[in-house]
């Protein structure tokens, strides 16, 4: 048995080689196959690469636009913190001077406090002390009185004497003491 085929026409066929009738038939179908995938394929895969290619640029501007949002609203709170910490800055500031004011006051206060009972203290000492001056002129004068009365031998019961008495007898002892 022999490996080559025959034709009807008696041409042997040799079965590496293609028949020429399905290489033509072959390419024009495969011309048609790439003129159908170019004419509807491609430009529907185009169109929709364009529309992912859009909706991901539109994507990276809305997330460039989201950023930059961001960035401004940081700034503004950071804008904001600031202020927020020189108000509460200057609010120390504020009350610490008040502080110190009320401070100033309340010595101020407590000195005139302490003034006004250091003058009644001196005033209801100067008044204790001038009665019991008083009081003790009263008593030296009677009892000076009644000794001058011992020793002159004659009482002194004039009362207009009695005083001038007394009164020169404290000069007297006065002068002595300083």
């Amino acid at each position: 048995m022999s490996t080559t085929l025959h034709t009807a026409e008696g041409y042997e066929m040799n079965p590496l080689i293609p028949f020429l009738p399905e290489v033509i038939m072959g390419a024009v179908f495969f011309g048609i196959l790439i003129f159908l995938v170019a004419k509807f394929v491609v430009p529907n895969f185009e169109k929709a690469y364009a529309d992912r290619t859009a909706a991901i640029e539109g994507g990276i501007e809305e997330a460039q636009a989201a950023q930059k949002e961001a960035q401004a609203a940081l700034e503004k709170y950071n804008a904001q913190l600031a202020e927020a910490r020189h108000e509460a800055a200057r609010i120390r500031e504020e009350a610490k001077e008040q502080g110190a004011q009320i401070v100033v006051e309340l010595r101020a206060q407590a000195k005139e406090e302490a003034e006004r009972i250091t003058a009644t203290a001196h005033a209801q000492v100067e008044a204790e002390r001038s009665q019991v001056l008083a009081q003790l002129k009263a008593e030296v004068g009677t009892i000076a009185t009644e000794l001058a009365g011992r020793i002159v031998g004659e009482a002194l019961d004039d009362e207009a004497r009695q005083r001038r008495t007394v009164e020169r007898f404290i000069a007297e002892l006065e002068e002595s003491s300083h």
